[in-house]
């Protein structure tokens, strides 16, 4: 069903700010979309359209959805290619391969993410302050994050596992579960991520963390989602969030590495599309 709520911010709103990245080096020859998707025919062509203009490529991987997404994508301009069927992060692993993009950006196919915002979001790899870099939801605002009982845990246990992760490392984050996001894509490959649900946000920063990446946040806004419901099922999920925190925040870092990767000059076979 179609969502009533109105936004408090109009998209586009914290694109303008220049202060917290220099968008002056963004350069989208070297920049990749990627947009997970399952069931969102009614928003993926929107989502695929605004993406286009700020990258060189957009790549929407299918959840094997029920409905037309993947045709719906494909006519829009995207690239589309079917992931395993086991959940984000798996989508989100195998879509590493399907580029050859120095910075990958993954934003929703649900209308929540505003893509004015990727050049602020890949920018800051581009000009080489980080490796990673995750869009803020508490100080870019959300209207998503405590608007149920659901969301409400969701908020709470962000924030607990945000205390996690900045003790143990000695960082300064304030989101690390949005899935808007950029990522130099050779550190990426190179971390070993194994999460196959939306737990891979949290590993992606945990293991770029252990790694010796630089990990950033940036003000975002999350708007609501334009149709349906999220695919996020807390009450059943939350017991894997905690878990991925544990493992990874008991485990030893590795050995640190260089600032900055370049994007990989070896030749890679691309699957092919569906």
């Amino acid at each position: 069903m179609t969502n009533t709520r109105l936004s408090s911010l109009p998209k586009g709103f914290f694109s303008g700010r220049t202060h917290d990245n220099p968008t002056a080096v963004y350069d989208p020859s070297r920049v990749c979309v990627v947009i997970p998707a399952r069931d969102e025919e009614r928003t993926i062509a929107d989502a695929v359209r605004s993406a286009a203009g700020y990258a060189n490529e957009v790549i929407v991987m299918d959840g094997r959805s029920r409905d037309a997404t993947a045709d719906v994508a494909r006519k829009a301009g995207a690239k589309v290619f079917s992931d395993p069927g086991r959940g984000k992060g798996s989508a989100i692993r195998e879509s590493l391969d399907h580029s050859q993009a120095e910075v990958l950006v993954f934003m929703d196919a649900d209308g929540s993410h505003d893509p004015a915002d990727i050049p602020r979001l890949a920018g800051m790899i581009l000009s080489d302050e980080a490796d990673l870099c995750v869009g803020c939801r508490f100080s870019g605002g959300s209207e998503e994050l405590s608007v149920s009982t659901g969301q409400l845990i969701r908020t709470i246990g962000n924030i607990a596992m945000n205390i996690a992760i900045n003790n143990r490392w000695n960082v300064q984050l304030s989101d690390t579960l949005n899935g808007f996001r950029a990522v130099r894509r050779a550190a990426a490959q190179k971390v070993g991520l194994t999460e196959d649900r939306h737990t891979i946000e949290q590993e992606m920063v945990m293991k770029f963390l252990r790694h010796g990446y630089r990990v950033v946040n940036i003000p975002t806004h999350e708007y609501p989602r334009e149709f349906g419901t999220s695919h996020i099922r807390i009450w059943r999920e939350w017991p894997m969030f905690v878990w991925c925190v544990l493992k990874n925040v008991a485990a030893p870092d590795i050995a640190p590495q260089s600032k900055s990767l370049p994007a990989s000059t070896d030749p890679i076979e691309i699957p092919g599309e569906i």
